[in-house]
């Protein structure tokens, strides 16, 4: 789906395909088929955007055969669905019974991510429509935090270097641009926007080996290399829209995506019913983050999954809201006592795309516990779940369009 800011930018709306299970080219093709095609029809779009996530091997298989990548793309044009943009955060098992911090894993430090991840740009490259002006990866904000220190760090940063160099060689190969987001997300190396900065910009991290990035404003590592915002991970850090925004923005780091999400709020965590709510939500497939709002000007303290938080040796005190990194519906908060942080993704999006011109071109909706969320509130079907994304993507579309943007 495309729409076109005032200012002439299209704009890319996809859904993350994460929240389907495939780990082979056939898997993939079987997906595009049901749910791609399922989700286009049911909002009567003429083209839909798909976000594909591509595990290891198959990025492995598409990328060394021009055939395949054919056939998937011949797939794609079938079900009337394009690709502008790939999830290469997680690097394989997505979907295993349990996830949790194997999700980072490998990080920025291992050759596997950069394969990984340059071979995922070659796919992208051969899978986006002819008319599109660049696609977008997003990928692990370096790694998990513990254990990390400068060392690492400028291991990950070599990388990040070679990450710029393979992109800029395929853009001479293959004619096309494509750029790499780093995803801040609570417990990570790069948890905020302000450690993307950090990080990623020019002056880079103390401690850290220059790369090839040079001085002045921008990436470190080249104009390829930016952010992927993801915006339940800046409600979980209490990060105000404007100021994320303008924070990345003046350190002229590029925005490569921005993935529409939500996260889950408990306005009054101390309270028994928000409580025994949001122990539905402790499940053992996915980390789910929490941090308690700030305090009179205070932080906000930190769990690193929603067991520990309400329980555990030390648990979240319960005096300030909480918000949980569990990505819900967009459209459909979850049921009181609970809520969501739908009004600060639409915050997001309104100093995103509602000035003189968008801040990005590609947006992602990315739900991917379906599957996971409390029983009463998840799909009983295939349909159930094709008509929650197409209203999810509704709900993004209808939002921009509110700011101005017009369908292309």
């Amino acid at each position: 789906m495309r729409m076109r800011h005032p200012d002439g930018t299209t704009v890319h709306i996809a859904y993350c395909t994460n929240v389907h299970p495939a780990e082979d080219v056939d898997g993939l093709i079987a997906q595009v088929r049901r749910y791609g095609a399922g989700v286009r029809e049911a909002l009567a779009a003429e083209r839909l955007g798909l976000g594909l996530w591509l595990p290891a091997p198959a990025a492995r298989a598409l990328a060394g055969s021009a055939a395949e990548t054919k056939r998937l793309r011949a797939a794609l044009d079938a079900a009337g669905c394009e690709v502008v943009t790939l999830n290469a955060f997680p690097y394989a098992r997505f979907h295993a019974a349990r996830v949790k911090h194997d999700v980072f894993a490998p990080d920025w430090t291992a050759p596997e991510r950069l394969e990984y991840t340059l071979d995922c740009a070659r796919v992208l490259a051969r899978l986006m429509p002819d008319d599109a002006v660049r696609g977008s990866i997003s990928t692990v904000p370096l790694g998990w935090r513990e254990g990390w220190g400068p060392e690492r760090t400028g291991l990950a940063l070599a990388n990040l270097d070679r990450l710029a160099g393979g992109l800029d060689g395929l853009a001479s190969e293959e004619g096309r641009t494509i750029r790499v987001g780093l995803e801040p997300e609570p417990g990570c190396v790069v948890e905020t926007t302000a450690g993307a900065v950090d990080h990623l910009g020019a002056a880079g991290p103390s401690g850290a080996s220059r790369g090839s990035g040079g001085s002045g404003s921008g990436s470190r590592v080249g104009p390829r290399v930016g952010v992927c915002l993801d915006t339940c991970h800046l409600a979980v850090g209490f990060e105000e829209p404007a100021e994320a925004l303008e924070r990345v923005r003046g350190a002229g780091l590029p925005v490569v995506k921005l993935q529409a999400s939500a996260a889950v709020e408990a306005p009054a965590p101390g309270e028994p019913g928000q409580r025994a709510a949001l122990e539905a939500f402790a499940e053992d497939r996915f980390l789910h983050q929490v941090r308690e709002g700030p305090a009179g000007g205070g932080g906000p303290g930190a769990r690193d999954d929603l067991p520990e938080a309400l329980g555990g040796a030390d648990p979240l005190p319960g005096r300030d809201p909480w918000r949980v990194h569990f990505h819900v519906p967009v459209h459909r908060p979850p049921a009181a006592p609970l809520t969501g942080t739908g009004g600060h993704l639409s915050e997001v999006l309104r100093h995103a795309f509602g000035g003189a011109a968008p801040v990005t071109d590609h947006v992602e909706v990315e739900t991917y516990t379906w599957s996971v969320l409390p029983e009463r509130e998840r799909p009983a079907d295939d349909a159930g779940l094709v008509a929650g994304i197409a209203a999810e993507v509704a709900w993004t579309r209808d939002r921009l369009a509110a700011l101005g943007l017009e369908e292309a």
